[in-house]
């Protein structure tokens, strides 16, 4: 049996379309055996909200089986001054940490989304805010790093071309709290009691999910949904172990391994 962390957007549902065979395959997976571990980059839901979405599409699973960047968030941060530009469902799962317009110890940045709050979360105001922050002594975070992802409207840019800017324009460089940080992969590993060598990541993302987890010595597989790109795989130095179809395809390749 094995220990097998699932990624969300574009594994299980892409823009809150269920992938096909994606909620078969963890009631499969559950059946096998293995053990499993939901985690998400995903900066624009709760957990719980995003916990109730997934069972919306028939896939059983615990609030504390879901794994976030916020939570990594408010235990790295806990107890500091933080400037937060964050989409605001977020802000219940950042406990611990006191926001603040100024004199900020951190700089917090999130995710994009697809409504209109991205416009006016990353204002040019409010990321001129970021710098002088930044200018005054503040550390850098993020809770990922993203270029960009799928939605059922093709690809949109995400916060990583922000955090980039704010890394550029202020010469420091953002601390990542989501994937594919090593901090967010162990605490996956310490929340099932799993060894790297005998846990998969199963993910689309080639930097975030593959080259993330095989830094940390787990093995991967990559789906052929969400924002696999053919060509990306060719051009990649990092390989996946293996890559299938879709999630629906993974209890029967763990079967014959």
């Amino acid at each position: 049996m094995a220990a097998i962390l699932v990624d969300i957007e574009g594994v299980l549902h892409v823009s809150g379309e269920p992938i096909p065979g994606a909620m078969e395959a963890v009631a499969e997976l559950r059946r096998q055996g293995h053990r499993l571990r939901f985690v998400t980059n995903n900066t624009t839901l709760s957990r719980a909200t995003l916990a109730e979405e997934l069972r919306s599409y028939g896939i059983e699973l615990d609030d504390s089986e879901l794994q976030t960047t916020a939570a990594a968030a408010a235990r790295a941060l806990a107890g500091k001054r933080v400037f937060a530009l964050v989409i605001a469902a977020l802000v219940e799962d950042l406990e611990g940490i006191e926001f603040v317009g100024e004199g900020a110890e951190a700089v917090l940045l999130g995710g994009a989304a697809e409504p209109d709050e991205t416009g006016r979360v990353f204002s040019y105001m409010n990321l001129a805010r970021a710098f002088a922050e930044l200018e005054a002594g503040a550390d850098l975070y993020c809770l990922h790093k993203n270029r960009w992802w799928q939605t059922s409207r093709g690809p949109l840019l995400d916060s990583g071309a922000f955090i980039a800017g704010l890394e550029y324009a202020a010469g420091v460089e953002a601390t990542v709290l989501g994937k594919p940080s090593p901090a967010f992969f162990g605490a996956a590993l310490d929340a099932l009691d799993a060894d790297p060598e005998r846990t998969w990541m199963v993910g689309d993302d080639l930097e975030a999910d593959v080259a993330g987890a095989k830094a940390c010595g787990l093995r991967t597989i990559l789906v052929r949904t969400g924002k696999f790109r053919e060509q990306s795989l060719a051009d990649s130095l990092v390989k996946p172990d293996a890559v299938v179809d879709s999630l629906g395809d993974v209890p029967g390749f763990l079967a014959r391994d």
